[in-house]
């Protein structure tokens, strides 16, 4: 077992490692991870940020989506989970609450390397009673001098039929809308298959990172992808890699990451 002080050494040292080129003449990369954590309880029911942090850590990512992310909640020990998380990986977090729930708060959550410009949390439609659904909305400042990107993390409603989250996927083009050419992601847990009506709807505003299914779900032994990384606008990026990381314990599902290159142009 590694000593804390050294954990935490080692994910500050990380913080120094934003994807800033050399000069001018090379490729702008951003590194990103989504991942539903669960609130960090493992397939082995134990609560463990600690291993949340080292995956993260091991992928050296400028901005994580974080989803089923607790704030003061009972069932993770009252823990600040967004506060801890960002100590153990060297990062700033952005979190914000859809609901209140044991006493905490519970919502998403993004950590990141990057300078943070404005963040905000818009609510997305919601069909259920019992737990809103919200979009956080991150302006940071590009490596590089590049101006700003856009990050939206979410996590969509899991229950049939598609209504919601199809209302979702519009609420989420209409924030994309507000500045149409800054470069932006968007990444979390939509709960849709890769040939569903919802990721169809979101094909129409986004350009998915991986154009085969990657399957993200369950953990153990995954089975069907419902975790994604998007880009817009299209001519903005390229994908230099995307892959599921093998983890199966930490959360019940498995972290999608992705190196993204930023082209450069007006934005």
């Amino acid at each position: 077992m590694v000593p804390n002080r050294f954990r935490t050494t080692a994910a500050l040292l990380l913080a120094a490692a934003v994807a800033v080129p050399a000069s001018a003449d090379e490729p702008v990369r951003i590194r990103v991870l989504s991942y539903n954590i669960h609130h960090g309880r493992g397939t082995d029911d134990v609560v463990d940020l600690d291993r949340i942090a080292r995956v993260i850590n091991d992928e050296r990512p400028d901005v994580i989506a974080l989803q089923e992310v607790d704030r003061g909640v009972e069932r993770s020990g009252r823990i600040d989970e967004p506060a801890e998380l960002a100590r153990l990986t060297g990062t700033r977090a952005v979190f914000e609450r859809n609901i209140s729930y044991q006493g905490g708060d519970y919502g998403n959550a993004l950590l990141t390397r990057l300078p943070i410009e404005a963040s905000r949390n818009v609510p997305l439609p919601s069909s259920y009673e019992g737990e809103q659904r919200g979009c956080l909305v991150v302006d940071l400042e590009a490596p590089g001098g590049q101006g700003s990107i856009r990050v939206l993390a979410t996590h969509l409603d899991y229950r049939p039929p598609d209504e919601e989250r199809l209302a979702s996927a519009a609420r989420i083009a209409e924030i994309a809308a507000e500045h149409p050419d800054r470069p932006t992601i968007l990444m979390g847990d939509l709960n849709a298959r890769p040939d569903s009506a919802v990721l169809l709807r979101f094909d129409e505003d986004w350009t998915r990172a991986n154009a085969e299914p990657m399957p993200t779900f369950p953990a153990v032994e995954p089975t069907r992808q419902i975790d994604y990384i998007l880009v817009r606008p299209e001519a903005r990026w390229r994908v230099v890699e995307i892959r599921v990381l093998e983890e199966e314990v930490a959360s019940d599902h498995r972290p999608i990451f992705a190196e993204l290159e930023l082209i450069v142009g007006e934005g």
